[in-house]
């Protein structure tokens, strides 16, 4: 958060309420994070109306998001927010049934090797609706792009293999709260998406803590701790059925221009 701001009407119901509303000057935020996931859950399909597929037990990996945001004064107009997620990971499992996925069939008591590809990018558009030296809060709107590869193959007969790729948009709903403490650097934060309709529940958040090391009128530097879990539990998004959750802790560096 600026230590200079200006007070904006951002949303059509802050024409009412403008003692709340307030808008950043332009801004730039930049950022990368570090995380150490752990992944679980199972993928499949639906095949001539019949559903098939296997849980699987995952490696712990450490995977980077990078995101750039810019904010501007101009009411009405959305800021934005785009953010770049690595998802990958191996597993394995022996089957205790059959499971057909792809081209081919897996027979009961095979021993499968998988590797996940869910690498993802958040592109968000958003409206601060407080913004001060103490409080920033954000809502606004998420168009999550999943381009997915999902890659099973026998450990014991390379020929039985099969790999499904996906891609497609998910609207979510998009939070950010954070509260400075005063004199310090230090602040605490949440930050998330989510959509459940129907059969299909995701979520992306994190929270944490944060400390701001370096905090002048060209630059600010802020180191952020915490925790970031993400569920992907959707049906039939090109023919692919997942329920897959992550989690673990996170380190990240973010620069506020």
């Amino acid at each position: 958060m600026k230590k200079i701001t200006t007070t904006a009407i951002v949303l059509a119901t802050c024409l009412t309420a403008t003692n709340v509303c307030a808008d950043t000057l332009l801004g730039v935020f930049a950022g990368v994070q570090t995380w150490n996931m752990n992944s679980e859950g199972s993928f499949g399909q639906v095949k001539n109306g019949v559903s098939s597929s296997a849980a699987f037990i995952f490696e712990k990996e450490t995977q980077n998001s990078y995101y750039v945001a810019l904010e501007h004064p101009i009411p009405f107009i959305p800021n934005i927010k785009i953010k770049h997620n690595e998802m990958e990971t191996k597993g394995d499992t022996t089957l205790t049934g059959t499971f057909v996925f792809g081209d081919d069939a897996f027979s009961v008591s095979s021993e499968l090797a998988t590797s996940v590809d869910l690498t993802n990018t958040d592109f968000i558009l958003y409206y601060e609706i407080l913004d001060n030296d103490l409080v920033t809060i954000d809502i606004g709107l998420n168009a999550k792009k999943i381009e997915g590869v999902l890659s099973v193959v026998d450990k014991n007969d390379a020929a039985h293999n099969a790999t499904e790729t996906f891609t497609g948009y998910v609207p979510m709903l998009y939070g950010n709260f954070e509260i400075g403490l005063p004199f310090t650097g230090l602040g605490i934060f949440a930050e998330g998406s989510l959509l459940s309709v129907g059969d299909h529940t995701l979520y992306d958040y994190e929270a944490g803590i944060g400390y701001t090391f370096i905090d002048n009128l060209a630059i600010d530097m802020t180191i952020r701790l915490g925790y970031r879990a993400v569920k992907l539990e959707i049906q039939d998004l090109d023919d692919v059925d997942t329920n897959l959750e992550f989690d673990g802790v996170f380190l990240g560096l973010e620069a506020h221009f």
